[in-house]
């Protein structure tokens, strides 16, 4: 990297697209004010926010360092922060992020930080991580060894802790997080990055399905029979059927399981993370949509049922308990057909539907591979 004036520090956030993008053009807005308060050196910071896919095709940290490495080269950038929402690996730990002070650069997995307070973590990871290394740039300017901890990350309460470094790696300081904690916390970090809300828009045909299922249960007197004589614990399990029906149709029709490529420990752990986020991210979106659908339903009894009919048909009357009753059953009904009406969609918008950018990049890729 060319080195700017020794006045102002200029960092680059390089930021794969989507999501990445735009938690860089967040932090941007205020990042170069909050960085010359926290410096106390009296320095100036201007900070570029580049979009690019920089992990495309890779998931090793060597390959990605150097990488970054190239990219940096010729341009005027005194630190390189890399963003990414692929999840990252280190000996069967998940990354958080690399520095290599000697070249002045930072790979910070956003997905590590957390499906809580990420913004809050995400400004302290990248403004930790500015400051070690403009220190040690300024230290070695200097002729003086230095090493800044990212003390914002680090600590007794949290998960994240440093991890050793190959020799052949060109990071230099490394960290990670472990244990079932920070298996948690990346898939959190990366169901959030899925955006699962997404799924209720993205699966139109099965919602039109599921709506269409629900309406014509709705005025089937069996079904009042069948819904008044349930209790409570019938109908949540005919909840959890239902929803679990349509998250496991959905992954059989799409092919959304993911198999590890190889058979190493890495690379089991690694499955188990993309499916687990899979799952919980289909499990969101479907639970969205079943509380609408219940909604709907609950709308739609209260306008077409008639009291006296349904009296007659059930030999109950038809007040709140039952209007309810009748609205929670028919949703778990209309999420099966909704399921079954999924198999209307292609791959593609499901997958748009239920994964970032990203993933679905690394997704067809590895199907590419396959073939």
């Amino acid at each position: 990297m060319v080195k700017s004036s020794q006045s102002v520090t200029v960092v680059a956030l390089l930021a794969d697209p989507d999501a990445p993008t735009e938690v860089a053009q967040h932090l941007a807005r205020d990042l170069p004010a909050r960085l010359a308060d926290a410096s106390g050196r009296h320095r100036r910071f201007d900070v570029e926010v580049v979009s690019e896919p920089f992990t495309a095709g890779a998931e090793d940290l060597p390959t990605l360092t150097r990488r970054l490495m190239d990219r940096g080269r010729g341009e005027d950038w005194d630190i390189v922060v890399a963003l990414t929402d692929l999840p990252l690996h280190s000996r069967g730990r998940e990354l958080v992020m690399d520095l290599s002070q000697e070249h002045g650069l930072a790979l910070l997995s956003l997905p590590s930080l957390g499906g809580l307070r990420f913004e809050r973590r995400a400004r302290q990871a990248v403004e930790e991580a500015v400051l070690g290394l403009a220190d040690a740039q300024a230290a070695e300017a200097e002729g003086l060894g230095h090493r800044r901890p990212l003390e914002e990350l680090t600590g007794p309460l949290t998960s994240v802790h440093p991890a050793p470094v190959g020799d052949e790696e060109p990071a230099d300081v490394r960290y990670v997080v472990s244990g079932p904690r920070g298996f948690l916390r990346v898939l959190f970090g990366m169901v959030r990055a899925n955006r699962p809300w997404r799924l209720v828009p993205g699966l139109s045909k099965a919602l039109a399905a599921a709506l269409a299922t629900g309406a014509i249960a709705t005025v089937n007197s069996t079904l009042w029979s069948l819904a008044a004589s349930l209790g409570t614990a019938r109908l949540v399990i005919a909840t959890v059927g239902s929803v679990a029906l349509m998250i496991g149709w959905l992954i059989v029709d799409a092919h959304l399981w993911h198999r590890a490529a190889e058979d190493s420990p890495e690379a089991r752990r690694r499955a188990a993370l993309y499916n687990a986020s899979t799952v919980v991210t289909l499990g969101i979106g479907v639970l969205v949509c079943y509380v609408g659908l219940l909604l709907i339903n609950l709308l739609w009894a209260l306008f077409i049922l008639n009291g006296q009919v349904f009296a007659s048909m059930t030999r109950s009357p038809l007040n709140t308990t039952e209007y309810w009753t009748l609205a929670w059953f028919v949703a778990s009904v209309a999420t099966v057909g909704g399921a079954l009406g999924s198999g209307l969609e292609s791959d593609e918008a499901i997958r748009a539907a239920a994964y970032s950018k990203r993933e679905q990049e690394r997704r067809r890729m590895l199907e590419d591979d396959d073939d």
